[in-house]
């Protein structure tokens, strides 16, 4: 078995509390931390253990004070660095394969094995795939979620396709249809506070920050319990009687923004189509005009293949196929010359926020080029052993 100090697994009663700490790198995903957790998780998914809680180690600023942080993202400058030679050429496959097979570990867990999350801080990219398919999410007045993927030239993955498809929002325009706000997630990266996640249902609780401590001791007592059903979910109604009612979701950013969200993102094909839709509402439209700015910082590579997942993902039967598929993309996006390369370079090497993609622009990325993104990949195709479902 691996074993890592940036992961600390531990027992508290009947629950198995997750640690990521890696602090400095605001609790940022390795391998070693995958194949540290992997081996644990499995064992605590067969032995007497009621619930999971994955948490973040808090870190230091300026040497004083303590932040919170759940997960800033997956170590892509490691891969990176991989990727131009400069680390084991290997852990291009390897960081992905295993991310992935531990992200349907967390999304095909029993039911009366419920996972909790708290996300306390910072939660991006590969922080999103541990916690986002686990039964519970628990967000703070410090929550700070993105998936700001198509950024650095990749696109969100991690399950991405499956879970943000299938956001519980339902378009305005369209009875029946899954609105813009998944599409629009997952193509600007945009940042939301725990309002919004609260009414995207990305999380399912608002807790205090105050109140976490009182939380995580009550949801162990929880596990000790006789009285209830043994193969019952024992943390469920802990968290509803922790969980503030009054967080203003009418205020949120998605929710003000609403309209012009599903206007612009619902029901369309192509960029193309979306960046028509942000022109049509005029320079006066604060949020048009936002949002046209935003996308233009973005991989147009990744834009593309990301919409193209997304539609691809709502059709699939499965967490394990959406994992698969994305396997296929992130082998893509690993071959030399990708943006994924150029985008870390700007954003974590040189960080001069000066990527300069290739293709350049939408219309240069043509619909073969999108399609090189999901060929199989013959002997080596992601297994994630057993493939199962998963609910949000």
């Amino acid at each position: 078995m691996s074993t890592t100090l940036q992961f600390l697994p531990s027992l508290s009663a009947n629950l198995g509390i997750l640690q990521l700490n890696n602090p400095a790198s605001l609790n940022a995903l390795t391998l070693e931390m995958i194949r540290s957790m992997t081996p644990i998780l499995r064992q605590w998914q067969k032995t007497g253990v009621r619930a999971t809680l994955m948490v973040g180690a808090p870190y230091e600023k300026n040497g004083k004070t303590k932040r919170s942080a759940f997960c800033a993202g997956g170590d892509v400058k490691k891969v990176y660095l991989a990727g131009i030679g400069k680390e084991d050429k290997s852990l291009t496959a390897d960081f992905f394969r295993e991310e992935y097979q531990l992200n349907h570990m967390i999304a095909t867990q029993a039911p009366h094995l419920p996972q909790v999350s708290i996300w306390d801080g910072v939660v991006m990219g590969g922080g999103v795939g541990l916690s986002v398919h686990g039964k519970y999410r628990v967000a703070t007045e410090r929550t700070i979620f993105a998936m700001p993927e198509t950024k650095i030239g990749l696109f969100p993955d991690v399950g991405g396709s499956w879970w943000i498809p299938r956001l519980k929002l339902y378009s305005q325009w369209k009875s029946g249809l899954v609105g813009g706000v998944g599409n629009y997630l997952a193509l600007t990266g945009n940042r939301l506070a725990a309002e919004d996640l609260i009414y995207a249902g990305i999380a399912t609780h608002y807790v205090k920050s105050e109140k976490l401590d009182d939380l995580k001791s009550a949801l162990a007592e929880s596990t000790t319990s006789t009285s209830d059903d043994p193969n019952g979910d024992c943390v469920a109604g802990v968290l509803m009687s922790f969980h503030d009612h009054n967080v203003d979701t009418k205020s949120s950013f998605l929710s003000q923004n609403r309209a012009d969200i599903d206007y612009a993102f619902d029901g369309k094909e192509t960029m193309e189509e979306i960046i028509d839709a942000l022109e049509s509402m005029g320079e006066d439209s604060q949020f048009g005009q936002s949002t046209l700015n935003t996308l233009e910082l973005m991989s147009p590579t990744s834009l593309k293949v990301t919409l193209e997942g997304l539609k691809r993902g709502a059709k699939l039967s499965s967490v394990g196929d959406a994992l698969q598929m994305e396997y296929r993309m992130s082998q893509a996006f690993m071959r030399e010359g990708s943006d994924f390369y150029e985008g870390i370079r700007a954003a974590l090497v040189d960080k001069d926020g000066k990527p300069k993609w290739s293709p350049s622009s939408l219309e240069e990325v043509t619909d073969d080029i999108v399609q090189s993104y999901f060929e199989p990949l013959g002997d080596d195709e992601l297994d994630v052993n057993a493939i199962g479902s998963a609910k949000l």
